[in-house]
Order: structure tokens, then sequence, then C-alpha cells
């Protein structure tokens, strides 16, 4: 019932319509976007004649494939006409006895019956942009609004990867310096000479004082990173540079906040008012990975 291909196996013409004729349908699933943040390290689960897929990326330690999503690839899963638990669980069945699992997460239409834990993430859906401020808290729109002396020495403008990247290597908290800063430039390089990805930057006394990075493609536009100088946190920046965004795209665009764990992110990306939208993940720690390995050296080739 359901076929797991190898990279070079895939009929990439029949994912992608499959893809795009989907219910679930998102950017993070194409094949482009894969492809850059996998390094092309991905297979696919197919029903019967691509009637549904699911993209599965991996990495490979222990000499074997283990199943991780890529840097900023939020959500996949299952990718059909209609989302169905019933067919959900057969994938979800196969992927977990074929399979080791570190992270794997599933889109936010994806329905299951077996209970699987569920991570926050908020959406803007399409309306005209007076809507969608009118909904703002009020304490957004207070941040929104800037002071005259502020106004007269800052401007918002769209800038170069080179920017970008001195301004996010600067000011960048939380990731090594020397693995997951450098993946992550390499993605938004890749994805800037693409033409998907953009870099804004919000000014003050011509500094730089907060960059954004959008990613456009597929009907919705995701905020892929939040760039902020600490010196200039006092002057909302990134809540301006983020109602920008809006502003430009809203009317015909989903706009994607990409998260919501951490409670002040969480609180930051509620003063937009959006919709949760929460989206399934099995998640595996390393001492649960090693304890299958004694299953892994019965069923070895499963998993090569």
């Amino acid at each position: 019932m359901i076929r797991r291909l190898k990279y070079d196996e895939i009929d990439f013409v029949k994912y992608t319509q499959c893809l795009e004729n989907s219910e679930q349908r998102k950017y993070s699933a194409a094949r482009h976007f894969l492809d850059v943040t996998s390094e092309k390290q991905w297979e696919l689960l197919v029903y019967r004649d691509y009637e549904a897929v699911m993209p599965v990326p991996y990495v490979r330690k222990y000499g074997m494939k283990i199943v991780h999503n890529p840097k900023l690839c939020q959500q996949l899963g299952i990718f059909s006409e209609k989302d169905s638990a019933d067919l959900n669980e057969t994938f979800l069945e196969y992927l977990e006895k074929n399979y080791m699992i570190r992270i794997y997460t599933f889109n936010d239409f994806n329905k299951f019956h077996t209970k699987i834990r569920f991570k926050k993430n908020f959406l803007l859906y399409p309306e005209s942009y007076e809507t969608v401020y009118a909904k703002y808290s009020p304490k957004r729109k207070r941040k929104l609004r800037l002071g005259e002396d502020v106004l007269k020495e800052s401007e918002i403008k769209e800038i170069s990867y080179d920017k970008a990247k001195n301004f996010i290597e600067t000011n960048t908290i939380g990731t090594s310096k020397d693995s997951d800063l450098s993946d992550f430039m390499r993605i938004f390089e890749i994805f800037h000479q693409l033409k998907y990805l953009t870099f804004t930057a919000f000014y003050y006394q011509n500094t730089i004082a907060n960059v954004i990075a959008t990613y456009s493609d597929y009907g919705m536009v995701a905020l892929l990173g939040n760039f902020n100088d600490k010196d200039y946190v006092k002057l909302s920046g990134a809540s301006v540079l983020i109602d920008q965004r809006i502003k430009e795209t809203i009317d015909t665009h989903i706009f994607d906040f990409e998260g919501g764990e951490l409670p002040n992110i969480e609180e930051f990306f509620r003063g937009f008012r959006p919709e949760l939208r929460p989206y399934g993940i099995i998640e595996n720690s390393k001492k649960e990975l090693f304890k299958k390995l004694g299953y892994l050296a019965v069923n070895r080739k499963s998993f090569l």
C-alpha cells in the first residue's frame, strides 16, 4: 500500500502535483526547499500512485539513516487531496516501523487517532491590512507608534545577503558559531540567490538595529528569522518590520510566524492576533534511539 522511494526514485512531477493539489499544501515540503535544507538527503513514502505522499528527511549517523527535520523546515507530514486520520495512521505506522526517528514534524492539517505531542505555531490568514491591523493588541499598536524623534532618524530597507550576514553573525545568541549558524547562513544564502528569501532591515541613525528574513512561496510568507541588536531593543524595530511585511503581503498571502513555543516569543507573536495552528511532532532522545540498536541489528537493511 505504501512504497518507500529513495531520492533518485522519486517522480518529482507527480510529487509536485500531489503537493500542490493537497489540502495540507506547505512551502516547506516543496522539492527545492527540501533539497536546500536537507542537502538532498530525503526519501519519500508514497500511497498508491502518488495519491498521498510523505517526505522523510534524514541524517547519517552511526552508519544508518536517522530521520531528522532539517534546519528551518518546521512542518512536513502527509499530503493528500483530503486529510484522513485513517490514512495518516497508516503512514505513521510505516514510519515508526521502518525508520529510526530523532525528530519528525507533521503539518497543522494532519489528524491522527494515535495521541502525539503538538507544538505551537501562529498564522495570519489573508484579509485587508486594515482588518488585520484592527485586531492587533493595544500593546502591539503602541509599539508600532514610533515617536517623532525616532521616525525622523529611522527607515526600513531591503538589504543584501552580505549586509544581513554580517549583522546576523554579530547579533545571534544561542547557536554555535561553528555549526548551527553556518548551516543557517548557507540556507539563507541559497534561498536569497533563488529569490525566495528577503532580508528587511530597520535602520536607526544609519545603523541597522533589526533584521528579519522572510521566505515567500506557495501563497505564504514565512518568518524564518528575527535578529536584533540588543542595544536598540526599546525601539521596537522588530515589530515595525513584521508589521511592514504583513502590510505588503496579507491581502493575498498567509503570514506564518514559524513558531511560538518559548513564552516570550509566544507573547510577542500573539500581539499580532494570529490564529494558533498546532502541528504534531515525534521526537526521541539519543538515549531512546540507542535502545533500538538491538532491533536494528536484526532489521538493519530497513535503515540503510
